[in-house]
C-alpha cells in the first residue's frame, strides 16, 4: 500500500465537506452519551482497521451499551450494542439531513435515546442550519472516503510511534470532528488561567501548558493537506526556533504561530516517516526549550522508562 497517497484538497472538498458533517453528528452522538473526561478525551474518534469508531458509550447516561463506527471498506455506518445487536445502513446517497434521520431512527431502533444539545454542525460556515435541514451537501465518493481513512491510518501510526518518546502525560492518538484532524498532545504540570470570555471548549482543551502535533486535510483559509504543531500558550521568540525538513515553517496564526510541513513535501521523501518524525521532534524541542520544559526528565528514549533497562540499552 502506498505510503502517504495524494489527497489533494480540491479534489475531494465536497466528499470531505458532507463527511465533515457526518462526522459531527455521530460526534455529538458521542459528546451526549459518554462520561466526560478531561481536555474532552472522551469526544474525538479513535482509529479502527476499517474506519473509525466512537469506542464503547452509554451505561452513564442509562443507554444500553453502544457503539459507532464508520467503515470506509464497506462504506457503511454500523452501530451495535452491547448484547449483541446490530444496524447499519450505506454512507453512500445520503445528504446531511438524510444521514441525521437515519443514525437517530437507528439509535432508537436498538433502544438508545440520545438527545443533541445542539444538533447543528460546530464551527463551520452553516453552523446555523439545523442538521435535519441539510440538504445540500450530499457528495460521498467512496474512493476519496477510503483515501481518507487510509492517510488517516498512515499518519497515526507516525503520532504513536512519535508518542513512544516522551513520558509525561499525552493525550491519545485521536480523530477530532469537530476540526477534522487527528492529533497527539503532551502535557507540562503548569496551570493555564484562561480569560472568561474564553469559550469552554478552548477553557477545558488548555487548562494545562501543551505541545501538540497533528495533521489536517486542508480548508478554506489553508488549501492543503499539512503536518503540524503549536505550543499553547505560545512562548516568546517561538518562531525564531529552527524547524526540519527545509520545508518546514513557522505560519503565523493570529497573534502565534503553527509549525507546518507541507504533505506533498513529503509524499515525495526517500523516508517519508523519519521525515515526519523529524519534523515534529523539531517542532517540540523548539517549544518545549522555549517553555522551559525539563527535556532530558521526559524523555522516553524507544518507548522505555525502566531504568535498569535504559542502563542496559
Amino acid at each position: 500500500m502506498e505510503l502517504f497517497p495524494p489527497i489533494p484538497f480540491a479534489e475531494w472538498r465536497d466528499t470531505k465537506e458532507t463527511l465533515h458533517r457526518f462526522a459531527q453528528i455521530v460526534g455529538k452522538v458521542r459528546l451526549a452519551a459518554s462520561a466526560r473526561r478531561n481536555h474532552w478525551w472522551n469526544v474525538p474518534f479513535h482509529l479502527t482497521g476499517r474506519g473509525i469508531t466512537t469506542r464503547p458509550m452509554g451505561q452513564c447516561d442509562n443507554n444500553p451499551l453502544f457503539t459507532m463506527d464508520f467503515d470506509f471498506v464497506g462504506h457503511r455506518m454500523v452501530i451495535a450494542t452491547g448484547d449483541g445487536r446490530t444496524l447499519s445502513f450505506p454512507l453512500v446517497g445520503h445528504s446531511v439531513a438524510s444521514f441525521y434521520e437515519a443514525v437517530m431512527a437507528s439509535l432508537a431502533a436498538l433502544g438508545v435515546r440520545v438527545e443533541l444539545a445542539v444538533p447543528r454542525p460546530f464551527d463551520l460556515p452553516d453552523a446555523a442550519r439545523p442538521f435535519a435541514e441539510d440538504t445540500e451537501h450530499t457528495a460521498y465518493d467512496a474512493g476519496h472516503a477510503h483515501r481518507y481513512w487510509r492517510v488517516l491510518s498512515q499518519v497515526a501510526s507516525v503520532l504513536e510511534d512519535f508518542a513512544a518518546g516522551f513520558s509525561g502525560k499525552v493525550s491519545p492518538v485521536h480523530h477530532f470532528w469537530h476540526t477534522f484532524d487527528i492529533a497527539h498532545t503532551r502535557f507540562s504540570d503548569r496551570h493555564i488561567d484562561q480569560p472568561g470570555q474564553v469559550d469552554p471548549v478552548t477553557r477545558e482543551a488548555y487548562s494545562r501548558e501543551v505541545i501538540s502535533f497533528g495533521f489536517w486535510f486542508g480548508d478554506d483559509s489553508f488549501t492543503a493537506p499539512a503536518f503540524y504543531s503549536y505550543t499553547a500558550p505560545e512562548p516568546a521568540q517561538l518562531a525564531e526556533e529552527p524547524l526540519e525538513p527545509a520545508a518546514a515553517q513557522w505560519a503565523a496564526r493570529g497573534d502565534s504561530h503553527l509549525a507546518v510541513l507541507p504533505y506533498d513535501e513529503v509524499r515525495t521523501a526517500a523516508d517519508p516517516r523519519a521525515v515526519v518524525l523529524g519534523f515534529y521532534e523539531s517542532a517540540y524541542q523548539a517549544g518545549a526549550r522555549r517553555a522551559g520544559w525539563d527535556i532530558e526528565r521526559l524523555a522516553c528514549p524507544g518507548g522505555v522508562t525502566d531504568p535498569y533497562l535504559l542502563s542496559r540499552r
